[in-house]
């Protein structure tokens, strides 16, 4: 059986390219599919033509800032439904507002991380993430 997936969802080219290279710095060899905006991300978690091969991530990275369907509007819809309800969700965004925390929080995430801008922050904040989320934790389902 495949390793579940970390599933990120962000639309910024850098920082997808900054935590994959964090990832593997960190020797963090979870495979990882990328949503690059909201409706992708559902798309690829429920979408009919995944139905056959859908793999529930172990580990949903959310952006909140993204296009055509907000991080937590996302968020929302992962918590309505029965497949992605349990799945650790881990709010990675550049946003600082109280409010949006508080959404996050209130609509269902696990965590509300602030990306780090500084590269050696970042390499520390995956392997951590990492370390907590996919080998520490116990989650609720195994997926």
């Amino acid at each position: 059986m495949m390793e579940s997936p970390i599933l990120l969802v962000e639309d910024n080219p850098d920082d997808i390219a900054l935590m994959l290279h964090a990832l593997k710095s960190n020797r963090i060899n979870t495979p990882v599919m990328i949503a690059e905006d909201g409706e992708q991300a559902l798309q690829q978690l429920y979408g009919e033509q995944h139905n056959k091969h859908r793999q529930i991530p172990a580990l949903i990275l959310l952006d909140l800032n993204l296009p055509k369907l907000s991080g937590l509007e996302v968020l929302r819809q992962l918590r309505a439904n029965d497949s992605t309800r349990l799945v650790p969700v881990v709010v990675l965004t550049s946003s600082l507002e109280q409010s949006d925390r508080l959404q996050a929080y209130q609509s269902g995430a696990n965590s509300y991380i602030r990306k780090p801008v500084d590269f050696d922050e970042f390499v520390t904040v995956a392997q951590q993430l990492g370390r907590y989320w996919l080998g520490l934790n116990q989650p609720a389902i195994d997926t």
